[in-house]
C-alpha cells in the first residue's frame, strides 16, 4: 500500500481510484441532465467541514468497497486515529447512501468496547464522508496467528471467544452484524497480548426480537443457510461465527466448491468434515462447539450467551496447548495470501478503468432510455444490450437488474453505470490481460514465481516464499514451473473470489442464485 500523503477530500476530487472488492468509480448522474445537481447529504444534522481543520491526514492504510482508509493525527493531541474517507461519487444509490448511514448510525449506537473498533467523529465535505476512528496497527487476524510459531486450541479458543463478545453486544443492541470474517477484526497493537476488534459494520442492520429479512448480504464462504432461503434473523452471526471457528482449528473453511453455486450448495447441505487432519487430535469439546454452532436450524443453534457458556471456552485457559501443527498454519496462510493475490490483481483491473469507460455507459444509457424518462425498464435493457451486441443473456440482464433494483423492474443512471461496470469487467479480457501484465514484469508472457512472491511482497507480506510457492503450485496447473495468462484467468474465476464481496455484484448474483436454487429444490436440502 503507497504512502499516499494527500488528503482524502482531494483523493475524492480525483475520483478515488476503486478498492478491491471491485467497485468502479464512475460519475453519479441519476438523471443524465445537463444541470449539475447539489451534492447528497448523507448525515443529517451534521455541518459540513473540512476534514484537514482538525486531522493531518497521512499515508493510505487500506481500500474497502466504498473508502479509503488513511492514518490521521489529531492537529490538537497529536493522537494517532484512523480516517476512512467515503466518496460521494462510489454512492451511485440510494442504497448506498442509506448503507452508510446505517454504518454511522449504527457505531454510534453500540456501546464502547476493547472488541469494537471506536469511532471519534463522523463528518462530511461536498466530496465524501469520513469516519475517524481509532487506530489498530496489530494487523489482520490471520496474518497474526500464521506469524506465531506456536498455534493452538488455547489460542483459536481466545479469538472466539473476542468474536463472540463482539456477537454478543451487537445482539444485546439490536444490531445483526451480517458479516462476519476474519477480514474485519484487527488487533489494536502488535503486542501479544493486543485486544482484538471488529472493525467494519459496513452491512450491519438494526432489529426488533422477531423481525426476519429477506436481503441476501455477507461473503459466500460465512453465509448462513437461511440467508440463502431469505428468512434470518440474528442467528446468522453464529453461524458466521462458527465457520471462522472451524478455519481457525484446521486451516481450510468448512464449506467449499469450485463455484458459487456448489458453495452454496455445501452450506444447505450442512456437512462437517471433521475427517482431515487436525481434526482427529482436535478435542472433542472443540468439535461440539463447531457442530452446534453450525447448526443447520437457526431455531437450534446456541446464541452467544450459551457459546460463551460452553465448556470450550469456559475452560478456554485449559483447552490443549498442543501446536495443531505446520499444515493449519500453512493453510491458514495460502488461504490469506491467494486472497490478498486475487485482490492485489482486481485492484490492478479497477485502476485501469477508466473515464472514457464510464463515458461509453453514459452513452449507451441514454440510448437505452428510450422515452428519455431517466430510468430503464427490462424491456429497454434487453433491446439495448442486444443493438450493443452484448453476449449478455437474459439472465444475467435479470441479474443486474436484481442487483440494485431492490424489488423494482427498473433501473436509474446511478444503478445502471454501478453494476454495469461489474459486469463489464467480468466479461472484459482485456482487463485481465492488464492484470496479468502488472505481475509479469518482465513481459515474457509467464509470471514466474520471484515475480509473485515480488508482488505479494509488495503489499506488505514479509517471509512469503513458503506461501508464495504454495499459491504458485496450485496456479500452476500444467506444472511447467511458471503460471500461463490462461492458468491467471482460471484463477480469477475460480471459486468465490473477491468480486463477489462487492456489495452490488454479491446482492444480484446472490439474489439470482438463491431464486435458482428455490427453483432447482436445493433450498431444501437440509431442511
Amino acid at each position: 500500500m503507497g504512502n499516499c500523503c494527500r488528503s482524502p477530500a482531494a483523493v475524492a476530487r480525483e475520483d478515488v481510484k476503486s478498492s478491491f472488492s471491485g467497485q468502479d468509480h464512475g460519475k453519479r448522474d441519476s438523471s443524465v441532465a445537463t444541470a449539475k445537481k447539489p451534492p447528497v447529504t448523507v448525515l443529517a444534522g451534521v455541518p459540513k467541514e473540512n476534514i484537514e481543520d482538525k486531522y493531518l491526514v497521512d499515508r493510505e492504510l487500506g481500500r474497502g468497497e466504498f473508502g479509503v482508509t488513511y492514518l490521521c493525527i489529531d492537529r490538537g493531541s497529536r493522537e494517532l486515529l484512523a480516517c476512512k474517507s467515503i466518496s460521494k461519487r462510489k454512492l451511485r444509490s440510494a442504497i448506498d447512501v442509506e448503507d452508510v448511514r446505517r454504518e454511522v448510525a449504527i457505531m454510534r449506537h453500540l456501546p464502547r468496547s476493547s472488541s469494537i473498533v471506536s469511532l471519534r467523529e463522523a463528518c462530511e465535505d461536498d466530496n465524501a464522508v469520513h469516519l475517524v476512528m481509532e487506530l489498530c496497527e496489530g494487523g489482520e487476524l490471520f496474518d497474526r496467528i500464521v506469524a506465531r510459531g506456536h498455534y493452538t486450541e488455547r489460542a483459536a479458543a481466545a479469538v472466539t471467544r473476542t468474536i463472540v463478545e463482539v456477537v454478543q453486544l451487537c445482539h444485546k443492541h439490536g444490531v445483526i452484524h451480517r458479516d462476519l470474517k476474519p477480514e474485519n477484526f484487527l488487533f489494536a497493537n502488535k503486542k501479544e497480548n493486543s485486544p482484538l476488534k471488529a472493525i467494519d459494520f459496513g452491512l450491519s442492520i438494526f432489529f426488533k426480537p422477531g423481525e426476519r429479512f429477506s436481503e441476501i448480504v455477507g461473503s459466500p464462504y460465512y453465509m448462513a443457510p437461511e440467508v440463502l432461503k431469505r428468512n434470518y434473523g440474528p442467528e446468522i452471526d453464529i453461524w458466521s461465527a462458527g465457520v471462522i471457528l472451524y478455519i481457525l482449528l484446521c486451516g481450510v473453511p468448512p464449506f467449499w466448491a469450485e463455484s458459487e453455486q456448489g458453495v452454496a450448495q455445501a452450506i444447505l447441505r450442512g456437512l462437517i468434515d471433521f475427517k482431515r487432519e487436525p481434526w482427529p487430535s482436535i478435542s472433542e469439546s472443540a468439535k461440539s462447539l463447531v457442530r452446534q454452532m453450525l447448526e443447520p436450524d437457526p431455531k437450534l443453534r446456541l446464541t452467544a450467551k450459551q457459546v460463551l457458556e460452553h465448556p470450550w471456552l469456559q475452560n478456554a485457559k485449559k483447552a490443549p496447548n498442543v501446536p495443531l501443527g505446520d499444515v493449519v498454519k500453512s493453510r491458514l496462510k495460502q488461504f490469506s495470501m491467494m486472497n490478498r493475490f486475487k485482490r492485489k490483481a482486481l485492484r490492478v483491473i479497477a485502476d485501469f478503468l477508466s473515464t472514457e469507460e464510464v463515458e461509453d455507459l453514459k452513452d449507451m444509457f441514454k440510448k437505452m432510455d428510450s422515452d428519455n424518462d431517466g430510468i430503464v425498464s427490462i424491456e429497454e435493457l434487453k433491446a439495448g444490450f442486444q443493438n450493443f451486441g452484448s453476449q449478455l443473456a437474459d439472465s444475467e440482464v435479470q441479474m443486474l437488474i436484481e442487483a440494485v433494483g431492490n424489488g423494482k423492474a427498473t433501473l436509474d443512471y446511478g444503478e445502471f453505470i454501478a453494476v454495469s461496470l461489474h459486469l463489464k469487467r467480468l466479461a472484459n479480457d482485456e482487463h485481465l490481460r492488464k492484470a496479468f501484465s502488472y505481475f509479469d514484469k518482465d513481459g515474457d508472457g509467464y509470471i514466474e514465481a520471484d515475480e509473485l512472491r515480488n508482488a505479494l511482497m509488495e503489499d506488505g507480506a514479509d517471509d512469503c516464499t513458503d506461501v508464495a510457492n504454495d499459491i504458485f503450485q496450485e496456479v500452476d496447473t500444467d506444472k511447467d514451473g511458471r503460471i500461463s495468462y490462461d492458468e491467471f484467468v482460471a484463477m480469477m474465476k475460480t471459486g468465490t473470489d473477491w468480486r463477489k464481496a462487492s456489495r452490488h455484484y454479491s446482492r444480484g448474483r446472490f439474489n439470482s442464485l438463491s431464486l435458482k436454487l428455490m427453483k432447482d429444490g436445493s433450498v431444501n436440502l437440509g431442511t
